[in-house]
Formats: C-alpha cells, sequence, structure tokens
C-alpha cells in the first residue's frame, strides 16, 4: 500500500513539476538501478580486501633482504602509481582480456568478464598505493618496541604477530581509509568498459528519460551516503584502535 502511494507521489510529480525520479515510479528503472548499486557495492568490496592483500605482500617484499624481489616490488609501484587508472582498465579489458581468451571443446569460446578486469585494474592501482603506506607503517614501528619484545622473550614470529604487525597497522590506518575511500569512488570508472554498475545504469535511465539532472542528484547522494558510512566506520575504528601516547594518529577525510 504505501509503496504504491509513493510510486504515485513521484508520478504526480514528474507529471506536474517535470521532477523525473522514475526510479521511485517505474518498476523497470528501479530494479536495474537497485542491481547497478548492488554491483558498486560487491565491486567495492572486492577492490577494498585486494588492494590490501597486494599492498601487504607488496610491503613484504619491499622489506625483504633480497634485492630481486625488492626491485620488482618497487618498479611495481612505479609503473602502477604512475600511469591513469583509466588507461591501466582499457589495458586489462582490451589487451590481456583480448589475449586471454580460451577455446572450450563445445566451440565456445571463454574470456574473463569486464566485472573481472574492472577488479583486477583497480585492485592493482591501488594496491600499490597500499603497499606504500604499509611500508610506511612498518618503517614507524621503533626498534625499541621490538628490543623490548625480545627481552621478554618473545620469538620472532610472536614479535611479528603480537607486537610488529599490530602496531603497523595502526600507524598505517589513516592513510589507509582515505586511500580505500578513493578506491571507492574510482569504482565508477569501471563505466569506462561497460560494466553495469551504478553510474552506467543511471546514465541508460537518463538516456531513456532525459532526466540527467535528476539521476546525477540521486548518484551524488548514494556516493555520499556511502563514503559517509565508510568514513564514519574508519574513524570509529581508528578510535578503537588507538594506543594514547603511542602515536599521535589522525582522521580519515
Amino acid at each position: 500500500m504505501s509503496d504504491g502511494i509513493v510510486s504515485s507521489a513521484f508520478e504526480w510529480l514528474d507529471n506536474t513539476a517535470g521532477v523525473n525520479l522514475s526510479i521511485f515510479y517505474d518498476a523497470f528503472d528501479r530494479a536495474r538501478f537497485l542491481e547497478g548499486a548492488a554491483l558498486t557495492i560487491k565491486l567495492s568490496v572486492l577492490c577494498i580486501f585486494l588492494s590490501i592483500a597486494i599492498g601487504i605482500i607488496g610491503a613484504a617484499l619491499q622489506a625483504s633482504p633480497f634485492r630481486l624481489t625488492n626491485r620488482l616490488a618497487r618498479a611495481y609501484v612505479a609503473l602502477f602509481r604512475n600511469t591513469p587508472p583509466v588507461v591501466q582498465m582499457f589495458f586489462f579489458f582490451f589487451v590481456l582480456g583480448g589475449a586471454l581468451r580460451f577455446h572450450e571443446s563445445d566451440g565456445h569460446v571463454f574470456q574473463f568478464s569486464n566485472f573481472f578486469w574492472a577488479t583486477i585494474s583497480l585492485s592493482f592501482y591501488y594496491g600499490s598505493f597500499n603497499i606504500e603506506i604499509f611500508r610506511a607503517g612498518l618503517e614507524a614501528v621503533p626498534t625499541q618496541t621490538v628490543q623490548a619484545a625480545e627481552a621478554l622473550g618473545y620469538r620472532r614470529l610472536q614479535i611479528l604477530r603480537h607486537v610488529f604487525l599490530p602496531l603497523a597497522f595502526r600507524v598505517s590506518l589513516p592513510a589507509l581509509g582515505n586511500n580505500l575511500v578513493s578506491l571507492v569512488k574510482a569504482t565508477s570508472l569501471a563505466y569506462a568498459i561497460a560494466v553495469p554498475e551504478i553510474t552506467y545504469v543511471s546514465s541508460e535511465i537518463w538516456s531513456d528519460h532525459f532526466n540527467v539532472a535528476e539521476m546525477m542528484i540521486v548518484l551524488l547522494v548514494f556516493y555520499l551516503a556511502i563514503i559517509g558510512l565508510m568514513v564514519f566506520s574508519l574513524r570509529k575504528l581508528e578510535a578503537y584502535l588507538r594506543i594514547p601516547g603511542y602515536h599521535g594518529g589522525g582522521t580519515v577525510t
């Protein structure tokens, strides 16, 4: 009953004032908009986890005593940090995506989806920034703290697990939070390779109804809500993990 009232109200608003928010009264538009929003959230979550994993592995390789792994990690950071993310996305989708095609026994050709390449591209790009963030966090842990743990009889793995990594994560968290917020906003770049995330779907809707202004406002509100919730959660996590007197901390913006 209430859904019908809301739909009728927005349809009346379109007919009388010309404010066309079709996602509130058109079932088809609403369904594809919600699917696009869900895909944006899915893409964001996958990229966050993958980029953090890349950051941890890359920081470990940079801290490695082996010159080869150290140079490979530095080369990776230099390559991905110094080229535009949309160009990288085009490269992954058109070049690697075109090359990695596999012929199956039934005659069909398998290739990775545009969603897959958007996930890989954004994870690799923001993972390169996470490498530097985690590297700085590791270097910020005082050697005296590690020496104190050794004096207390902690073994190397115990020091790494209970002392080194927890402190490094706390130091890295403000910068890491800012980078992850940027990552979520950058998921809209997947529009460039036709991933049906919320920006792409919104463009289809405003092409059908010529309601560009209304859909742009809806997009802004969506991203403000998602980013606002994310920033709030990161600040709460940062406050929860802060050790009084250990470091000045920071805030996610």
